[in-house]
Formats: C-alpha cells, structure tokens, sequence
C-alpha cells in the first residue's frame, strides 16, 4: 500500500498522460490539470488552423505550465497534422528513402523541426523506423523508409538527428516493429511472426540505430511479437520493454504508448486497463485522445493509474519513475529550444527543401519506346482511383495530381472514383486526350487493379501515377511519386507537364489485359 497522500499520487499519474483535446485554443480543464500535475499534451489536426494559431495556443498552455511537453504525430509525409488541410510540403519516409541521400533526410527532418520548434511543439511521435517488409501492410507502406533494414536504419537515423537539431525530440515508433504484418493496430492486434534472430536483422535494426542516435522518446506498437512474448502485446510487455529496450538495447529515454483507446489493447485489456499494464510494464507516457479528447477520458486514466498504486498492482516507484523521465524530457526540450536559432519563416507554398526533396523522389518506369509518352501535349483527363482511407490519415488531408496538374495544363478534367462507384468505362471523358490513371498502392486492391487493366484495355497509352508503394508497375509508362503528399503530387503534375524531368528507372510492363 502507498504511503503517498492521494493528491500527490494524482499529481503523479497526471504527469504521465498525454492527452489530446477539442478546440483551437486550450479548453478550460486542460488548464486546471496543468496546474494539477499534467505533464504533456498532444495536438491533433483539429486543433490546427494556422501557424500563428498554433504558437498562440503553445503560448496559452505554457502560460499554465512553462514546461509542458507539447506533442504532435506529424510524420511530415502522408501522416501530417499541421498541415492536414493542405497536404504535407514535405516528403515522408519512403520518398527520401527512395532517394536514399541521409543528408537530405536530416535536412528535411531538420527544417520541419524548425517550424515545429517556432509554433511551440516540443515532442514529435516520429520518425517511424519500422521495416515495411510486406507490401500488404493496410497501416505503415510509405509512412516507412523502405523495406530493407540498413536503408531504414540510416534514414532513421539521419532523421532523428535532425529533427533534434531544432531542439524538438524524436520519437522513433513503433517498436520493436509494425512493418511485416497485415492488421492494422487501430482495429485489431497485429502479430508478428519470426525468430529472435530474425527480429534482430530486421525489425530491431532501425531502433538500435534511434537509440544510437541519441533518440529521446520511443513509442511501443500493439503489436503481440510471440518470439519476444508469446502472451502480451509489446505496450504490455516487461520483457519487451524492460528486458529488451531498456537492458539489451540500452534506451534511457522516454517510452511512450501508442493511444491506448486502440483496438488492438483496449479490446482486451480495456481502456483504462492498458494504461495501467503499460507502465507497470515499463512504459513512461500515456498518448490518449485521438478518439477519446475529453476531462472524462483523461480523468477515467488517471484515477485508475491511482486505484492501482493503492491497490499494490502498480509499484509507487515505477509510477514516480515514468514521471521523472517525461520531467527530463521537458527539461531537455526547454534547453534544447532555447539553443537554436529563430526559424526564418515558411514560404507561402510551403516547405521549399520538401519540395526539392519530393521532386528527388520522383522514378519513371517506360517501355522501350513509350518515352515520348511524356511531357504530356495537351491537357489530359485524370481519373483518381480512391482506396479506403489509411486509419493514421487524417480525412480531411487532401491527395491527387488533378489539382495540380490543372494549373499547369488548362483545361485538365478529372474525375475521383471509389470500389463502389466504378462506370463500366472508367476513360469515359477522355476521348481524344492523354488519360492518366492515379493510384494509391495498386498491388493491395483486388477492385483497383481490375479498373485499372479495363482503363489500360481501352487506353494503352495512359499513364499510370502510382502514389503509394509501387509495388506494381501498370502501363506503358509509371510514374511513382513514393508519396501522396501535396510536395509528391506537385512534382508528379510538373513531370507530366513537363517542367521536371527525372532520369527513367527502367523497362516496365504493363497490366495484363
């Protein structure tokens, strides 16, 4: 039984939760619980109207607790958050590992670090370091680096190094690794198969390189791993944790959960439940609030973390423990901050190095002779086949060449079509001119591939924008973008515009008929 009084134990368990919120400016409970202990917040794209909004609103938090940890999950690629309206101005992980230039990386992740510093963001829930190695996964594809280890080692590496450049901390997810499976966490509890040796020349391998890189926050997937622990999942698990991140592979840091209102963990162990077992696992913060972002949810998780230290299941040290380390953390972000430099602004489109970066990432499959294909002479008709949406993608993140290329190509048309809504003729309105076909992961949709070998049928001349893993090449010429950020779709719409010429990536073949 502890011997704290119970408001010094709530103070505790308030300064382990990170919770989100409703509102573009700080909502009256959230202030309260920053002079009661809260030790972090996370913003979510609904609380993002602009730049100047969002440094007003770290100022307004700050001005309740000048150390608060303030986090965001912006990944700077298809996962982005403070510009969800707009599209990232950034690539995101698989486009600088198709360029495969570290240095580029860190520049990246540096100069979004900046602009993240100067609104006031402490704490980012990225970079993801895991190893994309099946092409099926619903949840990581180009939100990873690559599907090679020591591709996605250096990248997160060079990442993490400059993100932390800019005085905001890293956070490299989802341990010990979400890339080899097909379940996506937000639903249900992914397995992942494999040896322990296995594990360590695939999976772990990105996330020896963030702890070598000084990586100050690391965040547990809910992931069940049977050749770490057969019976809990990662969040869950003292062995993962402890024995694994802690003893084998030396992280001193901060170990944050993914949000515990996940399917995967809190089907089975209930909401408040798996924040408990995640601390008394070793786990130090608890990311709450994309789907839950109220006092009620906020106060359900404290007050349970503060039943389990009276009732002995959750050791008063290991609670005390959890608060130093997201203590430490603040104290570096505070001093990390106060060491770089003013961020010398945004341009009005956005970030003008992901722009470059993105046009770097740009790879064009062509037959032999269909080269000519490209630029295109006139202004073409595009059809955007849309897949159901990514869980981790904000809905209102918009994506696609037309709007793009319609400003460089007068009179481009397009249409948008889902599985539920294909015409039998999915050209029509191409009659005449170029047609492009838009994809987002072809290889993973059974209704996309077949629209796309009718379009192909009639038009063998389309061309064929893949912006998501390209991991099937359609037609007679492919243009992959690694990417569906707005940075990714401009370059694609200035390729086929013909203001940006990448060198070909080789022969291709086109979808069977």
């Amino acid at each position: 039984m502890s011997s704290t009084p119970t408001g010094k134990l709530a103070s505790l368990a308030a300064a382990v939760l990170q919770p989100g919120f409703v509102g573009t400016t700080p909502p009256p409970w959230v202030r309260r619980w920053l002079g009661e202990g809260l030790g972090s917040v996370v913003l979510f794209a609904r609380n993002i109207v602009d730049l100047d909004q969002v440094a007003a609103l770290t100022a307004a938090l700050r001005a309740e607790r000048p150390d608060v940890v303030v986090g965001i999950d912006e990944e700077a690629g298809d996962v982005t958050r403070i510009e969800s309206g707009q599209g990232s101005s950034r690539p995101g992980n698989f486009a600088l590992g198709a360029v495969d230039d570290p240095e580029l990386t860190h520049e990246v992740a540096r100069d979004l670090g900046r602009e993240l510093a100067s609104v006031g963001v402490t704490l980012n829930y990225a970079p993801d370091a895991d190893v994309n190695s099946n092409p099926a996964n619903p949840v990581i594809g180009v939100r990873a680096f690559g599907a090679d280890p020591v591709l996605v080692a250096r990248h997160t590496s060079a990442w993490i190094r400059g993100l932390q450049s800019s005085g905001v901390a890293a956070c490299a997810k989802h341990f010990p690794g979400h890339g080899d499976t097909r379940v996506d966490s937000h639903h249900d509890l992914p397995r992942i198969g494999g040896t322990r040796q296995q594990l360590d020349a695939a999976e772990l391998v990105p996330f020896r390189a963030a702890v070598a890189a000084g990586v100050q926050a690391v965040m547990t997937g809910h992931l069940l791993v049977p050749a770490l622990d057969p019976e809990l999942p990662a969040t869950l698990s003292p062995r993962i944790l402890g024995g694994l991140l802690r003893d084998e592979l030396g992280f001193t840091g901060v170990v944050v959960t993914d949000a515990v209102e996940m399917r995967a963990v809190a089907d089975r162990y209930g909401f408040a439940g798996s924040a408990v077992r995640a601390l008394a696992a070793g786990a130090d913060a608890i990311c709450v609030g994309g789907e839950r972002a109220d006092e009620d949810s906020a106060r359900e998780l404290r007050d349970a973390i503060v039943a389990a230290v009276v009732a002995g299941e959750l050791p008063e040290e290991r609670l005390a423990e959890a608060a130093q380390r997201v203590g430490r953390l603040a104290s570096w972000t505070t001093g990390a901050q106060a060491a770089v430099p003013a961020h010398p602004g945004v341009a009005v489109d956005g970030s003008l190095v992901g722009l470059a970066a993105a046009r770097r990432a740009v790879r064009v499959t062509a037959r032999t002779g269909a080269e000519a294909a490209l630029p295109l002479v006139t202004a073409p008709h595009v059809v955007e086949f849309e897949p159901p949406r990514n869980m981790a993608i904000g809905q209102e993140t918009p994506w696609g060449v037309a709007a793009p290329l319609a400003g460089l190509l007068t009179g481009t048309t397009s249409v948008r079509l889902g599985e539920a809504d294909l015409p039998a003729d999915p050209t029509a309105g191409a009659a005449g001119r170029p047609l492009v076909l838009v994809v987002r992961d072809l290889h993973r949709h059974d209704w996309m591939r077949t629209a796309v070998r009718r379009a192909i049928a009639a038009r063998p001349d389309a061309v064929v924008v893949e912006l998501g893993v390209p991991a099937l090449v359609a037609g007679v010429v492919h243009v992959a973008t690694h990417g569906a950020t707005r940075a990714a779709a401009r370059a694609a719409a200035e390729l086929l515009a013909g203001t940006l010429a990448p060198p070909l990536a080789g022969l291709g073949k086109p979808v069977a008929g």
